[in-house]
């Protein structure tokens, strides 16, 4: 039996929790669920050009955690563009930064209600 999935640690939530191919309907597409995790781990090593020992320290994860969790994402993603998917980002176990909570931006704050943990599998 696997050991239980730390919480980690995550510095801002996502401003929009779904994303899909435009112009097709939503019922005639397979979905792709990113984690709020995984989601996290692509902003800190792709939008913020983060190595991945610091992104892994700031998640609250190890580095070799760090590289199976976005690693998980970018294939997501990879397949949500290239096949046209629905891509909805939710879930995981996670804990919102302090800092972030309290100095983050708006867009990010707004709707969340603070910092808090989250199951697996359910969202916000």
């Amino acid at each position: 039996m696997p050991r239980p999935r730390n919480c980690r640690r995550i510095g801002c939530m996502p401003q929009a929790t779904y994303y899909k191919p435009r112009g097709v309907p939503l019922s005639a597409l397979q979905h792709i669920n990113l984690t709020f995790d995984e989601i996290e781990a692509v902003r800190l090593a792709d939008l913020e050009g983060m190595y991945h020992e610091k992104a892994a320290e700031k998640m609250n994860v190890s580095r070799q955690t760090f590289g199976r969790i976005i690693e998980s994402a970018r294939k997501k993603i990879a397949d949500a563009l290239v096949n046209g998917k629905a891509l909805s980002i939710e879930g995981g176990i996670i804990e919102l930064n302090d800092t972030a909570a309290t100095e983050g931006p708006p867009p990010f704050r707004r709707g969340w209600g603070g910092r808090g943990r989250h199951g697996h599998g359910h969202s916000q």
